[in-house]
């Protein structure tokens, strides 16, 4: 399995989707590219607030295998904010 066959779908609670949605801010494709898959406890930083990874989930819908990972709640803004 090549990294580029592996789909990353990021899942956030429905409080950071809404605002997601309401401040019309884009989730990059951070993984797109990379060697590495994602790990429990690695943080991304998406519209100047942070986010871990708790948890992944392996699945496969018949086109191929793809990795959910399931992120904390930000609820919050963080110290500093990118773009």
């Amino acid at each position: 399995m090549t990294q580029q066959s592996l789909r990353i779908a990021l899942s956030f609670s429905d409080e950071d989707q809404a605002w997601l949605r309401l401040s019309s801010i884009a989730v990059p494709r951070f993984f797109e590219g990379h060697a590495e898959v994602p790990q429990a406890g690695d943080a991304l930083r998406i519209g100047g607030r942070q986010f871990i990874v708790q948890g992944r989930v392996w699945e496969h819908d018949g086109m191929g295998p793809s990795l959910r990972l399931l992120l904390s709640s930000a609820h919050a803004a963080s110290d500093t904010v990118f773009g």
